[in-house]
């Protein structure tokens, strides 16, 4: 006979309430801050230029004014502690800015910093990393604009990104892959962040 086991989950405590009701608004925020980067972006001031690849492929290049001014911002972040980003063993686990790049586009994951001072349930069910994770679809040439727009406490190991190719690439994409790979590495390096290009195998799954 089978038999039903029932199960209840204890409700949310008034603090824990509060940080999901405080996680959800900032990511709000984040996300529109963002999208209203892009949106400038767009404008005709700022129109991206071409970059055409050794294959006949045209890969959209960010603007050198938005590389500019991303970089003057940019520069308010301090430089990269090696020893600390290279210590963290999984992108579940990153906290700064990452990139994972596709055939034509990018997707940019940025984590807003925990606004709870209590280290109680970090990391856990109730207080997981990628509740405060925001992933935002967008061009390589719209990394200037769309990295201006993260608060700097989003930065805690400095001026580092890291970036991976997407997983489960066909390979006939894979060339495409790697070209706007590399396309993102030079504008990232343009405005003077270190770029961390994550092992194979070794991001989200």
């Amino acid at each position: 006979m089978l038999k039903v086991v029932r199960m209840t989950v204890p409700p949310l405590s008034f603090s824990g309430r509060i940080f999901f009701m405080q996680s959800s608004f900032s990511r709000t925020k984040l996300s529109l801050a963002i999208a209203s980067a892009l949106c400038l972006a767009a404008s005709p001031m700022l129109l991206t230029g071409c970059k055409r690849a050794s294959a006949g492929i045209t890969i959209p290049t960010a603007s050198p004014q938005a590389v500019d001014s991303a970089r003057q911002q940019l520069d308010l972040i301090p430089p990269p502690s090696k020893s600390r980003y290279m210590a963290i063993p999984s992108l579940t686990e990153w906290e700064n800015p990452y990139l994972t790049v596709q055939q034509n586009m990018a997707t940019l994951h940025v984590t807003q910093a925990d606004t709870n001072p209590s280290q109680l349930g970090t990391g856990g069910m109730l207080r997981p990393v990628s509740a405060r994770r925001q992933n935002l679809t967008l061009r390589v040439s719209d990394l200037p604009a769309a990295l201006d727009a993260v608060p700097q406490s989003s930065w805690p190991y400095g001026r580092v990104v890291a970036i991976e190719e997407a997983h489960d690439t066909p390979a006939s994409a894979r060339p495409a892959v790697r070209r706007n790979v590399e396309a993102a590495i030079k504008t990232l390096g343009d405005m003077g962040v270190v770029v961390y290009e994550w092992p194979e195998g070794g991001g989200l799954h």
